[in-house]
This record gives C-alpha cells, sequence and structure tokens, in this order.
C-alpha cells in the first residue's frame, strides 16, 4: 500500500486525577492520498493512518482524546457503542458541535464499560473514505489469552458523493461491476425467464443484497494481516469489528469452528459456530484455537461474495478456506416474487420471521441448497483438496436466539412505553425510511429519564437494515428470557419482526436511532429519542437552526442526467431531486431544420411508499416547419409541429416499469404517453420505447460501455435514425 502524506506519530499518556487514571490521546485529522488497488485516490487518514489507531483504555479510565482538524471542512467523531455524556456522543449538530476547520476538540469522559468498540465520524460520507477506528476496552484483570483486533472495511477508488448521487439516480453500474444485472438474456440461459417476467411485472428492480461495489475490502486497512506466532493449540481473541459503510462480511475459519464469546462489547455465553455474518457497525469477539501446525485462514467475505479478506493465524503452510460462490441471484428473484404483491406491498405469508432465525437469502447460497452453477465451471484451484470446506450436515450459523447473557438483563420494575416501528424503503429512487417518513418528515420521539422502552420493529423491506441507537445498550428478546443479550446493533432482516427493550437511564440530550448503512442513514433512514425537560446544549447554538442542519442530511437534491448526441439529434434529460420531489426537463433537437425542436420542463411530487405516482406542472414547448393539420388519438387537432403551453399532469409507474404520463394543457389538449428507458436485454444493453397520442413513437438502444458513457441508437417518428453516444450521469 503507497501512501503520501505526512506521517504524525500517535501520542498517548496517562497520569493520576482524584484516583483515577487519565489516559490521552491525540488525534490529527489531514486529507491524504492512498493507494490500495492501483489508484491513488482521496481519503482522510487520522494521525497518518487509515484506520484510524486504535484506542485503547481500561475500564475506569477517564478518556481524553484531542481531535485537531487540518482538514478545509468539518468533521465529528462518534464513539459507537460507548455510554457518555450526551453532548460527547459526536453526532454534529445534534448532540456535539462539529470540529470546524483547523480548530481542535476536546472531548472527555469516563469509561464505564469494558468490550470491543470503534469509533467513526458522523459528518456526511467520511467514514468511507477511512475516518474510522477501533475502541478497546480492557477489563481491570489482564487477560491470559492473545488478542487481536480484526477492523473490517469496504473501499471504492469512486468519490463517495458520486456513490451516493448515482443510488439516488436508479444507476445498474454496480450491478454490471458484479456480475448481477440478471438480465433477459440470462433469465433465458438459466431457465427464469417466466421469474424475469414476473419480477418486472411487479415493479421491483434486480435481486440485490447490497448496493454497492466495492474494488477491495480491508482488513486493518490491509489486503490481508496474519498473527504468525501461535502454537498448535494456543487461542486467540479476535475483536471484529465491521467498520464497513454498507457491506456485511460472512465470517469462517479454515481451522474448524468458533467461539462467540461477545457482541457489541457485552459478554455471552460461548456459542460455538461453523460461521456468523456480522452486519455494518456491530462487533464479536470470537475464539479461536489453531489446530495444529499450519496458519488458517480467518476469512470475511462480502455478502454478494464479490470478494474477500484474510488473516492468517499460525506458523507453516497456508490452509485456505473453500471461497464462497457465485450468489444464484434468479432463485432470490423467485422467493422475491413470492413476497411483494404487485401494488408493492410484503405478503405475510403466514411466517413468523424474527431473530436471524430464517435467512431467506439461503435460497441463492450455493452451499445451503447444494445446487452450484460452479459445478459446470469450477476452477482448479477451487477443486483443490487443500481447502477447508464444513460439510453442509455440520454447518452451524449464528443468529441471535443463540446469544445468552452472561448476566441477567432484565430492565428495572417500572412501566413500559411500547412504539411500533416499520422499515420502509424504495431502491427505485434509494428512498430509505421509517414509517414511510425521513427523519426530517418527523417529530422527536420523548422519552423520561427512568422509564423502560419496548421497540417492535419490522422489516417491510428488501434489505437488512442493521439498526443502531446511540448512548444505550439494548436487549434483543430472545429465548432466554431475563438472560436476553445486551447490544447496541441489530441486524433486521427482510420480513423479519424483533422486539429491543431499553431502559432511559440518561438525564437529558437527543439520541440517535438509525440504519448504520451509510447511504440508508443519509437519505432518512431514523428516529430520534429525546429526553424531556432536556437543557438546550450551549454549544450547539441556536437549537432550531441545529436541528435544520440535521434534517438537511436527507432533504438534498441529487443531479442525474442522460444525454444523448447522435447522428440525426440531440435527444436528453436532466433531473434534479430529493426525497419528495423532481424538476426534470427533457428535450429533442433535431440537426435537420425539417425535424424541429421541443423541449418539456417538469416540476412534480412522489406519492405514496413506493412513489408511483408523480403529479406535476408542466411547460411544453416545440416548434417544427408547418405540415398538414393533423389529428391525435382524441380527434383533437394535433399541436406537435408548434405550441407553447402550461400542462398539468400525473406521471405513473405502471407494471414492467413502464411510465404513463398523461396531462391537460391550457389549450385544452389531452395527451396520454407510455415509455420506457431501461429494458436490460444483456449485461450492458439496454432497450427503450416511447409511445403517445399524438401518434409519436420511438424505438432505441445502448449499450453501456463505462458508468458514464454508451453507445446508442434510436428511431423517431419525427427525427428519424441515428446513432452516436450518450453520456449518463
Amino acid at each position: 500500500m503507497k501512501r503520501l502524506f505526512l506521517l504524525l506519530f500517535l501520542t498517548s499518556y496517562s497520569f493520576a486525577a482524584i484516583g483515577q487514571t487519565v489516559k490521552r490521546y491525540d488525534l490529527h485529522i489531514k486529507d491524504t492520498l492512498v493507494n490500495f488497488t492501483g489508484k491513488t485516490k482521496q481519503g482522510i487518514a487520522i494521525n497518518g493512518r487509515i484506520p484510524a489507531p486504535t484506542l485503547e483504555f481500561t475500564e475506569g479510565d477517564i478518556a481524553e482524546i484531542h481531535v485537531y482538524n487540518y482538514l478545509h471542512h468539518e468533521t465529528s467523531l462518534h464513539w459507537h457503542g460507548l455510554i457518555l455524556p450526551n453532548e460527547m456522543d459526536g453526532v454534529p449538530y445534534l448532540t456535539t458541535a462539529p470540529v470546524k476547520p483547523h480548530s481542535e476538540a476536546i472531548y472527555r469522559f469516563p469509561i464505564v464499560q469494558n468490550g470491543t468498540y470503534w469509533y467513526h465520524s458522523h459528518t456526511m460520507l467520511q467514514e468511507q473514505v477511512g475516518m474510522y477506528g477501533a475502541f478497546i476496552i480492557h477489563k481491570k484483570e489482564p487477560s491470559a489469552v492473545k488478542e487481536k483486533v480484526v477492523l473490517l472495511s469496504d473501499w471504492s477508488d469512486e468519490n463517495p458523493n458520486q456513490i451516493e448521487r448515482s443510488l439516488h439516480q436508479a444507476t445498474d453500474w454496480y450491478a454490471i461491476r458484479k456480475g448481477a444485472t440478471q438480465n433477459y438474456l440470462q433469465a433465458i440461459k438459466e431457465g427464469h425467464f417466466s421469474t424475469k417476467l414476473e419480477n418486472e411485472w411487479k415493479r421491483m428492480m434486480a435481486m440485490d443484497v447490497s448496493d454497492m461495489f466495492y474494488e477491495k475490502f480491508l482488513i486493518n486497512g490491509k489486503l490481508s494481516d496474519a498473527v504468525s506466532d501461535l502454537k498448535p493449540g494456543e487461542k486467540i481473541r479476535l475483536r471484529v469489528i465491521n467498520g464497513s459503510a454498507s457491506t456485511y462480511f460472512w465470517l469462517q475459519f479454515s481451522g474448524g469452528k468458533m467461539e462467540v464469546v461477545a457482541s457489541d462489547g457485552a459478554d455471552v455465553k460461548p456459542v460455538t459456530v461453523t460461521r456468523l455474518i456480522v452486519g455494518v457497525s456491530e462487533s464479536y469477539d470470537i475464539l479461536i484455537t489453531v489446530p495444529e501446525k499450519g496458519s488458517y485462514e480467518f476469512s470475511a467475505t462480502s455478502e454478494d461474495r464479490t470478494g474477500s479478506v484474510s488473516l492468517w493465524l499460525g506458523e507453516g503452510a497456508k490452509v485456505p478456506m473453500k471461497p464462497m460462490e457465485r450468489l444464484q441471484y434468479f432463485e432470490g428473484m423467485k422467493m422475491m416474487n413470492d413476497m411483494m404483491t404487485v401494488g408493492g406491498k410484503m405478503n405475510d405469508m403466514g411466517m413468523n420471521m424474527s431473530l436471524q432465525q430464517m435467512d431467506m437469502n439461503a435460497v441463492m447460497y450455493p452451499e445451503i441448497t447444494g445446487s452450484s452453477s460452479a459445478e459446470k465451471s469450477e476452477s482448479a484451484e477451487e477443486m483443490h483438496h487443500d481447502h477447508a470446506e464444513m460439510p453442509k450436515e455440520e454447518m452451524v450459523t449464528l443468529n441471535y436466539n443463540m446469544l445468552q447473557s452472561v448476566t441477567k438483563s432484565t430492565l428495572p420494575d417500572v412501566p413500559f412505553r411500547e412504539f411500533t416501528f416499520e422499515l420502509t424503503g424504495n431502491m427505485n429512487r434509494y428512498v430509505w425510511t421509517m414509517d414511510n417518513k425521513t427523519i426530517s418528515e418527523t417529530d422527536k420521539i420523548l422519552i423520561k429519564k427512568g422509564e423502560n422502552i419496548r421497540i417492535i420493529i419490522k422489516n417491510n423491506s428488501m434489505m437488512r437494515h442493521p439498526m443502531h441507537l446511540h448512548g444505550h445498550f439494548f436487549r434483543i428478546v430472545n429465548q432466554y428470557g431475563e438472560y436476553s443479550p445486551l447490544k447496541n446493533v441489530m441486524d433486521i432482516m427482510p420480513m423479519e419482526t424483533n422486539v429491543i427493550e431499553f431502559h432511559a437511564s440518561e438525564n437529558y440530550g437527543d439520541w440517535y436511532f438509525h440504519c448504520h448503512i451509510l447511504y440508508h442513514m443519509m437519505s432518512g433512514m431514523g428516529k430520534i429519542f429525546s429526553y424531556e425537560n432536556s437543557p438546550v446544549n450551549p454549544e450547539l447554538g441556536n437549537p432550531k437552526k441545529a436541528l435544520r442542519k440535521v434534517y438537511a442530511d436527507d432533504r438534498r437534491f441529487y443531479l442525474g442526467a442522460e444525454i444523448g448526441l447522435e447522428s440525426n439529434s440531440s435527444d436528453g434529460e436532466i433531473r434534479y431531486s430529493n426525497t419528495r420531489w423532481m424538476l426534470q426537463t427533457e428535450w429533442h433537437v433535431g440537426f435537420q431544420k425539417e425535424y424541429g425542436y421541443e423541449n418539456e420542463l417538469r416540476f412534480g411530487r412522489f406519492l405514496g411508499k413506493n412513489q408511483f405516482l408523480m403529479p406535476y406542472l408542466g411547460w411544453d414547448f416545440r416548434y417544427r416547419p408547418e405540415k398538414n393539420t393533423e389529428y391525435n388519438l382524441f380527434n383533437q387537432t394535433d399541436t406537435h409541429n408548434k405550441r407553447s403551453v402550461v400542462s398539468l399532469g400525473l406521471q405513473y409507474t405502471m407494471p414492467f416499469f413502464i411510465v404513463a404520463d398523461s396531462r391537460i394543457d391550457t389549450d385544452g389538449k389531452f395527451r396520454l404517453s407510455f415509455s420506457r428507458n431501461d429494458i436490460p436485454l444483456t449485461e450492458r444493453m439496454r432497450l427503450r420505447a416511447m409511445w403517445n397520442t399524438d401518434k409519436e413513437w420511438a424505438l432505441g438502444a445502448k449499450y453501456i460501455l463505462t458508468k458514464y458513457w454508451a453507445l446508442s441508437t434510436h428511431y423517431d417518428s419525427d427525427m428519424k435514425w441515428g446513432a452516436g453516444i450518450t453520456l449518463q450521469y
């Protein structure tokens, strides 16, 4: 790994104060250039490192952390999973003032717990480019078992602002990179043509388990890591932290089974498993025993199986884990079809799903189903006998119902207040909500100190959501009742209903409850719990203005465009949209006089949970040299040669993603059109078609070369045939 920056060394020191140890760390935050995958990219390093240095404390210490911001923009640090004063929590403008450019901030708080935690920026998308690190709190009694921090993360060479913008434009470029477009040609080859038809009839996007494509996955900021000084039979405690922005990881060990002994910093009774999935922002402490002489692979594979990273344990010949095979996406699509109605609602299906006990995605796992596309094309390396592989009948996958607290986790004997939250989302426009509302569209939830809070969470979306509560531990209600496990992150799978409980133990403040997939959180998936009668935080200034800055995250507008330059004309569309609103303009400019030109402008609001409906106010202008008088399908004089009108219209996304547009203009003319622009014929070939009641029609195709460029061609009833290039932004 090549890094270009001025290296600043971590300083830490401690001294006695009132019988406690105050341990200080200095963190210097700088822009840096990093190279993980052959490309130099801008990142954010803390003390010259990505990820940031590990901060280590002992329970009972006082933490004093000085943050020096050398960036030209503000930043913040959230201490994930820690119980601490509200003003130290690190959510800018909600709990803590941001660290302004070229300034210093001091975080000081007592360490009242132990376990495996981490810290990261809570400012915009900084976490994606390197601003995260491990936060380890040791018990007062030293452990004789060796330890290793395993901080997992995802890395993209792309600017995260472009990632976020692209996701809101329904790009399928990331699916192309992963080979997961589930196009019609592939459906035919794999015998799933009817599955694909039903999927599009129900207006669902192609099946996937993650939104992004990442060039690399990292372990402690490296492409692999190792602990060699381990003897056969020796144990090591792995403190595994998923510090990724949006990737779940499957954890496996080529040396056999693993013992899970803690989760999110809280101890659990040891559970022996052969594999587990660690959600975004979760942590697990895992005891590994090296079986015999050799170097055994502890592997972390992304949930979409596009990549993995390895920690090698022990000395000697390497014993790798058999790679996890490609997901069977059409099996997942078939399952998804059964789960969703044409109206975009989840089918109940009569199943009581909770606590990760029923993984609906298992239909896509070749190691579970026993069928594999790799059976036909498996490489010699994958078939090599030196790969460790667990027999299917011996496979034990961890779920939350298997976790048991080592001490009673019952809450004080006081009244409960109960809330029910529904996790909702719209993959088509990348809107993520709770109860179909973003954070900015709902009020804070007022709670009282001393009461118990019970939350029933229903996932009515097709994605997993790792829900994280700031400043509190909650108990996940499972089979162990009084010994239900304590956590601060819970992965909630599609169709699941789970119950968590926590005691309102803090004195004051606002506490964030949100999905920890970075791009879901930024689009608005969360709530704010607020203690009644909390004092105003003077560091935040005007509380109304500060809250508006918090709400601004999910109100942002994103620019999207598709601009064609072909031999006969330029056809294009530019969109400027946010969660609910869209300003859109379209144009068609012919390169011959008789073709003329036209432009439409619309401003509308999306309605409904799935946002299939958009009423709008528009303006329509077009001109072509006069031709013979024509009539539209409603026997009205056709004005498609010359008009300048204001229109009132309604767009509706029909089955197969066909957009129906009906409008009436100030000349009293009515028009109805049907169009679709992205029919996935092959992995990179897209077809489009349009027809309207003015008897205009068009057919086109494009071949995607890169994320932004495509070869294109189309035939237009007015402007004839042309071919050229298209910019997709």
